[in-house]
């Protein structure tokens, strides 16, 4: 079956990176654009970033410059480089993917951008 399995989150302070991870199997990856989205409590769940198949990127317009979006077929792997935190990224950040019209979501990893 479909699994998303996201790592590296934790505490990072403000002007600090973070890299996360989301680790794919159960399917064909190479097929499918994966995306990062992030959710505070409260809120509604947002786009962070996405990729296609073929590698083309888009960003929310809050982390543009900031974050890079990137996959790694071989690994089957999706990776979110988050530079520049700031207070207002701390989230939870979450991997999907859509298959056949079904979403797929990993459980998430939490990021806390604090002094």
């Amino acid at each position: 079956q479909v699994q998303l399995v996201e790592s590296g989150g934790g505490l990072v302070q403000p002007g600090g990176s973070l890299r996360l991870s989301c680790a794919a199997s159960g399917y064909i990856f190479s097929a499918y654009g994966m995306g990062w989205y992030r959710q505070v409590p409260g809120k509604q769940r947002e786009l962070v970033a996405g990729i296609t198949s073929t590698g083309i990127t888009n960003y929310g317009d809050s982390v543009k410059g900031r974050f890079t979006i990137s996959r790694d077929n071989a690994k089957n792997t999706v990776v979110l480089q988050m530079n520049s935190l700031k207070p207002e990224d701390t989230a939870v950040y979450y991997c999907k993917v859509v298959i056949r019209g079904m979403d797929y979501w990993g459980k998430g990893t939490l990021v806390t951008v604090s002094s």
